[in-house]
């Protein structure tokens, strides 16, 4: 009783937050709608436009505006740029009147000019060319807001109403609700504002888009800005039953070490994977492959290793990838990007030429985003037959699945049992971290059937070690987690293991696999972390099944 209570509570206070939110955000619209009438109003012009009397930049233009009633606004991400600090001392000087500067984000500086470049002022931009324009400023607003979070994906589900879903480490959050017209609008914006995508938007059929960050777009006036911290945006549009869209935006986050981070560790990898990881680096030739769900973090920690096996090199390696699209930059490595298709049949045939491209381009090493299909598969493989050592991702249940997707493929068996030939296989998922602060024993959950469970499973030792989420703190913003890990299982395959997983003897393989090879399934590579206090018990039961069920391998 006293849980749903909490839970009750929980719930309010949560619909309470998300109604200030739609209650601030519908102000702050209202508010910057009214400032835009104030700017142009009686006939008060952008001095800094193009054409206009005051010559800047583009880059200039990019971080300020200055109106011939002296205000100036200033784009918060650069307040303290040198070219601000020049262009404002120059205006001084010429004593043209200037105000002191008011910060902005850099897109309402991007409005405010498109506003200028209308020809005539924000009076005659009204109806559907406002409502188009503020649903824009909508779409980065809550593009900013996930940011901030780290989110890794925004669903906007419009049906009745419209409801926006962030992931937050791994999971799904309800953080607010529009009407339906808002949410068919806010998708529409979202298709318009795609740098790379079809030429029209078609409702009911399914779409890919993406959408460049900052760095892509740079010096392109007029268009809407991503947070500074976000790559790129991946869009997927789906026509839904009993509703009428579907909008899934996967967030790219660019690497906080602008050099390219090769640090596996704090992606949660330990000294045993490490060490496994730099095996597999070394040696020249051969095909390893990553594979786990969607959201698992594949991309990443291919990344990490390709910039680690550059970093090992010095550099003197031709490294070409080819992806579809490029998710995060390897600094060092040629990426190819596979952008010109608009449908499945096309990205296949382009991607098969990016392939074909890539291995006549004198690689030593490969990087294949990942293997869709059975001709991408095969040219994968000739890669590595041809003496090349390649590094690509999968999408399969386990680290021993990987040799069954791709026998199910079509893959030739004897290229699937060649040691020689495939090195690496690896599986992966995101755990949540607990936080450290916050974080209780698992003993006050001693009535709860998982607290029998794990006794069952692991006796007193894990009773004694095991820890469950907290009731959150400030160090992790209440709640309870702070951030994700990942969690691996590696193996290095020999013949036997190989033949063992062909034959689909899948048992055998994996007791021979535990036994001769020192491997270690993702269960007790979880179980290891959840002992360390790392992960709580129902994120272990989460991705690896109930403690007390024998396990599946």
């Amino acid at each position: 009783m006293a849980d749903e209570t909490k839970q009750n509570l929980e719930e309010d206070a949560q619909d309470e937050e998300t109604n200030s939110y739609l209650a601030e955000s519908e102000v702050e619209s209202s508010q910057d709608n009214n400032l835009l009438e104030i700017l142009f109003a009686n006939d008060n012009k952008v001095l800094t436009a193009r054409g206009g009397e005051i010559n800047v930049t583009d880059e200039t233009r990019r971080m300020l505006a200055l109106f011939s009633d002296g205000t100036f606004f200033v784009s918060e991400d650069h307040k303290f740029d040198g070219l601000v600090y020049n262009f404002e001392k120059t205006i001084k000087r010429r004593k043209i009147f200037i105000q002191e500067p008011q910060y902005v984000s850099q897109n309402e500086l991007n409005a405010i000019y498109a506003y200028a470049e209308r020809g005539a002022g924000f009076a005659k931009i009204q109806g559907e060319d406002l409502e188009r324009m503020q649903v824009q400023i909508d779409f980065i607003n809550i593009v900013a807001r996930a940011a901030a979070q780290k989110v890794s994906d925004v669903h906007i589900v419009v049906a009745d109403a419209t409801t926006i879903l962030f992931r937050v480490n791994g999971m799904m959050v309800r953080q607010m609700e529009y009407n339906k017209e808002w949410g068919e609008a806010f998708v529409r914006a979202a298709f318009a504002s795609a740098d790379i995508s079809d030429a029209n938007y078609a409702q009911n059929e399914f779409q890919g888009a993406q959408k460049l960050g900052e760095t892509a777009l740079r010096g392109s006036d007029g268009k809407l800005m991503l947070p500074h911290n976000v790559l790129a945006i991946r869009l997927q549009f789906n026509p839904i039953a009993f509703g009428s869209q579907y909008l899934v935006m996967r967030l790219l986050y660019a690497d906080d070490n602008p050099n390219g981070s090769s640090d596996l560790k704090s992606l949660g990898f330990g000294d045993r994977e490490e060490n496994l990881f730099y095996r597999l680096r070394a040696v020249p030739v051969g095909l390893n492959i990553i594979a786990g769900p969607t959201g698992s973090g594949k991309s990443t920690t291919l990344q990490r290793n390709m910039i680690k096996l550059l970093q090992e090199k010095n550099y003197e390696i031709n490294l070409i990838t080819v992806e579809d699209p490029p998710e995060y930059p390897i600094p060092g490595a040629r990426q190819m990007p596979v952008t010109n298709a608009n449908d499945e049949e096309s990205k296949e045939e382009e991607f098969t030429k990016a392939l074909n491209a890539a291995l006549r381009s004198d690689p030593d090493v490969m990087m294949v985003g990942e293997i869709r299909s059975l001709s991408a598969a095969e040219l994968t493989f000739k890669g590595a037959l041809s003496g090349h050592g390649v590094w690509t991702t999968l999408h399969a249940n386990s680290a021993p699945a990987i040799v069954t997707r791709l026998r199910d493929m079509g893959i030739q068996p004897y290229l699937l049992g060649d040691p020689e030939l495939v090195k690496g296989l690896i599986s992966q998922r995101l755990f949540r971290k607990l936080c450290p602060h916050c974080r209780k024993s698992v003993k006050t959950r001693s009535k709860d059937p998982s607290f029998k469970r794990l006794k069952v499973a692991l006796g007193d030792y894990g009773i004694e070690n095991a820890f469950v989420r907290g009731d959150g703190c400030k160090y992790c913003q209440n709640r309870g987690f702070s951030g994700r890990m990942s969690v691996p299982e590696i193996i290095l395959p020999d013949a036997m293991f190989l033949q063992l997983m062909i034959n689909g003897d899948t048992k055998r393989a994996i007791d021979y696999w535990i036994s001769e090879l020192d491997g270690r399934t993702l269960r007790d590579a979880a179980i290891e972390r959840m002992l360390k206090g790392q992960i709580d018990l129902d994120e272990v039961e989460r991705w690896c099944g109930l403690l007390d069920q024998r396990p599946i391998y």
